[in-house]
C-alpha cells in the first residue's frame, strides 16, 4: 500500500514542511529543482550537501487515462487529477523519509553521516551512492570485492562504541 496514497496535501505544502523539517534541524542551504519528470531537493547540514532526486511521474503515462476494469478513457483534465495526485503522493512519502531520517539521527539510533550517506554530494556533483552502488553489485555479481571495501572501517566504532561492540560480539562480524 502506498503512503499517502489519497493525501489532499499540496506538492508545495510538502515542499514547505520539508523546508520547516530540515531547518529545524541545523540545514543552513536548501533548494527544490524540478525538471521534467523529475524534482530534487538539496540541503545542506554540517558541511555537508545532501540531495534527494525524486522521480515524478509521466503525466501522458497511460496509468492516468486508463479506467481500472473498463474500456474507456479518462478525459485529460481528469487524467491530470490523477497525474497530480500521484505527484502528491511522492511529495508526501519524500517528507516522510526526510523526516524520518532525522528523527533516526536525532534519536541516537545513527548518526546523520550514516543516516544520509547515499545522498552526500562528493565534490564531483556527484553522490556517494551513485559512486558506490555500482561497486556494490559488481561485488555481489563476481563474489570479489572491490579493492576500497576490503579495508577495515573504524566508523561505525568510533560513532557508537557501545551500540558497536554489542552488535559486533553478538552477530562475530568487524573483527
Amino acid at each position: 500500500m502506498q503512503y499517502a496514497k489519497d493525501t489532499s496535501v499540496s506538492s508545495e505544502k510538502s515542499q514547505a514542511e520539508i523546508r520547516k523539517i530540515i531547518t529545524r534541524y541545523g540545514a543552513t542551504k536548501f533548494a527544490f529543482l524540478e525538471e521534467g519528470e523529475r524534482a530534487a531537493i538539496m540541503f545542506e547540514v554540517a558541511d555537508r550537501r545532501i540531495r534527494f532526486v525524486l522521480p515524478l511521474p509521466d503525466p501522458n503515462d497511460e496509468q492516468f487515462f486508463r479506467i481500472a476494469r473498463r474500456y474507456e478513457r479518462r478525459s485529460t483534465a481528469a487524467a491530470r487529477q490523477k497525474w497530480e495526485q500521484a505527484c502528491r503522493q511522492r511529495w508526501r512519502a519524500l517528507a516522510l523519509a526526510i523526516k524520518a531520517k532525522l528523527e533516526v539521527v536525532e534519536s541516537g539510533i545513527a548518526t546523520f553521516e550514516e543516516e544520509f550517506l547515499a545522498y552526500v554530494v562528493m565534490p564531483d556533483g556527484v553522490t556517494v551512492g551513485q559512486h558506490v552502488l555500482p561497486n556494490v553489485e559488481r561485488a555481489y555479481t563476481t563474489g570479489r570485492m572491490p579493492p576500497s571495501f576490503t579495508k577495515k572501517s573504524e566508523g561505525l566504532r568510533r560513532a557508537r562504541p557501545s551500540c558497536a561492540r554489542s552488535w559486533r560480539l553478538q552477530t562475530g562480524i568487524w573483527r
